[in-house]
């Protein structure tokens, strides 16, 4: 490339012009032959003169003459045609001229040039995917130490029970050598998403103090693409060089997922059965222990599961109240925390939470305590930051009419009633009217006993507890006003019934389950049974709902005075605890705070109407 601008330089500096030496050019200046000139001074002393002589025949041609600073003192000094000439040769303009035109006839060049050195440098290196100069090599997993602990890590006590033998094994391999012992090779890690599995593999490498791999099914994926059977070679090859280690993969389905039955392999097949083949391939005592994590074991392929490649499976679930205890007191020991919180109902109010939930609980918390400049969270606090969490931050600045008022107390007062009528539907524990997210309100229920099992009567109340807020719309003002803030209610519901009647066999359908196939581009499913079974399923999930929303209009009518004294101390008040609802349903009055803050907006109204104070915003 250097030639060709080389080339290039000369070409446009000479072009088809005839060059002439010093001497020639001197006799050409002193016969008045030279018509027009120009000239610069190129580099390190060297001088170009450019332009054009008339011969005797009178032909114009084109000259070019180079010398350097010696030549040039030499002749300035000495010739008085040559001194005379350099003193009125044109040389700003056409040098100028001459500089731009060089400049952009060469950027196209540089730019080529300077993209072939990039591209040519990004391939040899192996870049993403190893380039088509590194076929063999890519860009593997960072080897990192990793400094969390057992722990740090809380609420999972049994799973770190299970891991405390690959501790042992990483510090002290010979032992199990010597015992004949083959500890598994590969660990799969199951739950949902945030309830802990990264963060128990990290705890295994830092307890043992052993090396780190770390990479995600998606990354895995991406680098290993077109290429991935020798990269994994690669990346189990650095492995065994930095044992003992763990290669931990983080959403293995993406790379895992079961292999298809065409003739032909795809890529993601190829980088799957190369996996198998390592995992396979090292020795049960190599010292690398292959640590996976996943929420769908479903798609995986059954080669990935059997025993010799992941031996073991270990199920991490949603955290129970015990667990969800400690794991607040774990992330609340570095915060500035009100010792009057009670850290067993803060579990209560958090079922179904995960720990990076319940992280981001008391994250939010401290951020509302930092926002109102004070140095102590307190329960507030983390009720508020709980609301943050499950239907984002409180919409206290969108217009809210009486009507709107009205309606959407009656609607939640509905859901409110049913979590205390219902035996089996569980516990109001908070009711609010304050607009989050796309909501205009909602009650905060949590079961009465965290059992694994759901019984039918539990899946009615259930069902019949997301349609209370549409009962006590249909009571209270008529079939005809019935608005759409039920939505996402009805899809709840609906989600019930159709697995009651597809896969818990709790229908007239009897005990058969009705498989549904996933649809990943659209996330929806797709039901793997005739047209028939679907009209009997669809009958039967309709037949369900409405069971369920006769059970919600009797207990309205039946309970329709606490429905009326909870939805007036929710206009009053805007949000009310379960201790207010209980006080509610035993003594069927309004509770003492609904009663001051009430008589107080009597007191205010009466002054304003009086004139004695002059602004109030009613409610």
């Amino acid at each position: 490339m250097l030639i060709v601008i080389g080339i290039v330089i000369w070409q446009f500096i000479v072009g088809t012009s005839e060059v002439l030496s010093i001497e020639e050019f001197i006799n050409h200046l002193n016969n008045d032959k030279v018509s027009t000139s120009s000239t610069q001074k190129i580099y390190n002393g060297l001088h170009i003169i450019a332009g054009s002589y008339t011969t005797g025949d009178g032909v114009t041609r084109k000259f070019t003459v180079v010398f350097d600073n010696t030549q040039y003192q030499h002749y300035f000094d000495n010739l008085e045609s040559f001194k005379h000439f350099m003193s009125n040769i044109r040389t700003l303009s056409q040098m100028n001229s001459t500089f731009v035109t060089l400049i952009m006839n060469l950027l196209p060049i540089f730019v080529l040039l300077a993209f072939y050195v990039w591209m040519f440098s990004s391939m040899s290196k192996g870049g993403m995917g190893g380039g088509m100069f590194g076929p063999g090599k890519s860009t593997r997993p960072r080897e990192i130490k990793s400094d969390v602990k057992f722990t740090d890590v809380a609420g999972i006590n049994e799973e770190k029970t299970e891991l405390v033998e690959l501790v042992d094994y990483l510090k002290n391999p010979n032992k199990y050598a010597q015992m004949g012992a083959r500890v598994p090779k590969g660990v799969l890690m199951e739950g949902p998403p945030g309830t802990g599995k990264t963060l128990l593999a990290k705890a295994v490498a830092g307890e043992a103090g052993v090396a780190f791999f770390s990479m995600a099914g998606s990354e895995f994926e991406e680098m290993f693409v077109g290429l991935g059977a020798s990269r994994v070679r690669d990346l189990f090859s650095d492995a065994k060089k930095a044992a003992p280690c763990i290669i931990f993969i983080d959403e293995i389905d993406a790379v895992g997922r079961k292999r298809s039955g065409g003739m032909g392999a795809s890529t993601n097949e190829q980088t799957l059965n190369q996996l198998l083949v390592e995992m396979d391939g090292f020795g049960s005592n190599s010292g690398v222990i292959v640590m996976a994590a996943t929420n769908r074991v479903d798609v995986l392929d059954n080669a990935l599961l059997r025993p010799g490649r992941f031996d073991r499976t270990i199920q991490i679930s949603l955290p129970d109240i015990r667990e969800r205890e400690d794991i607040l007191k774990l992330h609340a020991r570095n915060k500035a925390v009100s010792p009057e919180i009670d850290w067993k109902r803060i579990a209560e109010r958090t079922p179904g939470f995960s720990g990076a939930q319940l992280e981001n609980v008391l994250n939010e918390a401290a951020i509302l305590v930092v926002r109102d400049k004070r140095k102590m969270i307190t329960i507030t606090d983390i009720d508020e930051a709980i609301d943050r969490v499950v239907g984002g931050p409180a919409k206290k600045s969108r217009a809210m009419t009486l009507q709107d008022k009205q309606i959407v107390s009656y609607h939640e007062a509905g859901h409110a009633l049913m979590g205390l009528k219902l035996e089996s539907a569980s516990k109001v524990q908070k009711v609010t009217i304050i607009p989050r997210g796309n909501a205009g309100g909602y009650t905060i229920m949590t079961p009465k006993d965290e059992s694994n099992f759901s019984s039918k009567e539990d899946l009615f109340a259930s069902i019949a507890g997301y349609l209370g807020g549409r009962a006590a719309e249909e009571i209270m003002f008529g079939k005809n006003k019935i608005t759409t803030g039920a939505h996402d209610d009805l899809d709840k519901a609906t989600n019930i019934a159709r697995r009651m009647v597809t896969q818990f066999g709790m229908s007239s359908l009897g005990l058969t389950k009705y498989l549904t196939m996933q649809e990943e581009s659209y996330g929806q499913t797709k039901g793997v049974y005739s047209d028939q079974v679907a009209s009997k399923i669809d009958a039967e999930i309709n037949t369900i709902l409405e069971q369920c929303y006769v059970t919600a209009i009797e207990t309205i009518n039946k309970h329709k005075d606490v429905l009326e004294l909870i939805a007036e101390s929710l206009r009053i008040l805007e949000t009310i605890t379960a201790e207010q609802i209980d006080y509610i349903d035993k003594h069927n009055k309004l509770p003492k705070e609904v009663i001051e803050e009430k008589n107080r907006r009597v007191v205010e109204t009466k002054k304003k109407e009086s004139g004695e104070i002059l602004e109030f915003e009613p409610d």
